[in-house]
């Protein structure tokens, strides 16, 4: 299964995106903004990444990103504020209601499970390919 998150940048500002399945949009997603692939203050370098199932306290059952160059423990989790609530990691939205702020982030994560848990019931691969949307750097 192939996930695709084309992200619109705003130089300084939070990245939004849209998070994508056979060209049906899933969900919308917030980030921290492209600094370099900066440790707890940038998303992640656009590329194509595996993911898995993980759980925690703090998220319940989420999903992880493996291999991202130069990061740790980077996963797509639900969060409403970027700047507030992310380190690095994804998060998807219902809604974008500002650069940066979505609404109902639960309720996203809960539909992108979804569509993917019984892929990973079949034993089947998952990925995300990451980049950019039509427009470019604003």
């Amino acid at each position: 299964m192939d996930l695709l998150l084309e992200r619109n940048y705003k130089t300084g500002l939070p990245t939004d995106g849209n998070l994508f399945y056979e060209e049906k949009l899933i969900c919308q997603t917030i980030e921290l903004p492209w600094l370099n692939n900066s440790t707890s203050i940038s998303c992640i370098p656009e590329g194509r990444y595996k993911l898995h199932r993980c759980f925690s306290k703090k998220f319940d059952w989420h999903l992880g990103i493996e291999n991202v160059t130069n990061r740790r423990f980077i996963t797509i989790h639900p969060a409403n504020d970027a700047l507030k609530e992310l380190r690095g990691c994804i998060a998807p939205v219902t809604e974008i209601i500002r650069t940066g702020i979505g609404l109902d982030s639960k309720h996203a994560l809960k539909k992108l499970l979804d569509l993917v848990g019984p892929e990973f019931k079949k034993g089947n691969s998952i990925y995300l390919t990451i980049k950019p949307s039509n427009s470019t750097l604003l």
